[in-house]
């Protein structure tokens, strides 16, 4: 098979760059080259693949039919491409691989340490040297901006969204619960809580940007109402759980979070009707719709193994 018709990737990147903007120019800057020389790079294409692609006009440029079917598949090779590029990366740092990873608080507490675990056994059983892990344990908003930022390499986060432009993988579902200490009055009641008293209750509550207060409160607003001011706000799920266990109040956990109190009978799970307390716990990374060859492809693969 002959490659001879198919474009250098500098060529093919400002091509892709040319389409999703509409502008020479502005796919120009995007690769770093002046206006002139991507004009002359895109005849180029054009003349090597052997058909039109751009309509060219004062307002900007637009792709033909062959252009459009080109731009598709540039973008797949331009991905295989950076995952190359990133592997490539991944072996010449050799044993020197390194980790990061920011994960929302339950998630952190509760499923990513067995992940960790199991992703060092395998590095060891296939006699390779385990990366180092540098993992940052906060909320869900936090999580996602520093995945944006590119201060990490991959993000477990528990919100009931994921901003564009960000890549994600639903990894398991996971239920958030309200709970009390035993001696609470709820624990007496006969007929479940309501949404109205859930949400006129002041709760023991994480902290603004968690991913379980996000939840409740969608909740609550797809059922026409509004949290009112907590009691506390505190930072952890762990710090929540012994407020609610010495007595301060109630609070909305998630189950991974409450399992062993609630087993031992040091917490008590007080039923809701009519409110989706219901979520997905997610991956998120920013770049190639897949992970490139490395530690956290590898972390990946574990946890959606794990579910």
């Amino acid at each position: 098979m002959s490659l001879d018709r198919v474009p250098d990737l500098t060529s093919l990147r400002l091509f892709v760059a040319v389409v999703e903007t509409g502008s020479i120019g502005a796919g120009a800057r995007s690769v770093g080259i002046t206006q002139q020389s991507a004009s002359d790079r895109l005849r180029g294409v054009e003349a090597q693949v052997g058909a039109a692609l751009l309509r060219r006009s004062r307002q900007g440029s637009v792709p033909t039919e062959a252009g459009v079917v080109l731009a598709g598949w540039a973008a797949r090779l331009l991905d295989a491409a950076a995952e190359v590029a990133e592997g490539i990366a991944t072996l010449r740092a050799g044993s020197a691989a390194r980790l990061r990873v920011a994960s929302s608080m339950t998630i952190a507490e509760h499923l990513v340490p067995r992940w960790l675990l199991v992703l060092r056994r395998r590095a060891t059983s296939a006699g390779a040297v385990p990366p180092a892990v540098e993992l940052t344990a906060t909320n869900s908003v936090h999580v996602l901006a520093a995945v944006e930022r590119g201060d990490v390499d991959l993000g477990f986060v528990e919100g009931p969204s994921v901003p564009r432009g960000l890549r994600s993988r639903p990894l398991a579902e996971d239920h958030l619960v309200v709970v009390v200490a035993p001696g609470h009055p709820w624990t007496r009641r006969r007929r479940p809580v309501t949404p109205r008293e859930l949400a006129a209750t002041a709760l023991v509550s994480r902290e603004a940007g968690s991913g379980t207060r996000e939840v409740l409160e969608n909740a609550l607003a797809a059922a026409g109402l509004r949290a009112g001011p907590p009691a506390v706000e505190l930072t952890t799920a762990t710090s929540v759980r012994e407020a609610v266990r010495a007595g301060t109040g109630v609070a909305v956990l998630s189950r991974l979070a409450v399992t062993d109190d609630l087993d031992a009978g040091r917490l008590r799970a007080v039923p809701v009707e009519g409110l989706d307390l219901g979520r997905t716990l997610r991956a998120v990374w920013a770049g190639p719709a897949r992970l490139p060859p490395g530690p956290a492809r590898d972390l990946l693969g574990v946890a959606a193994a794990e579910r």
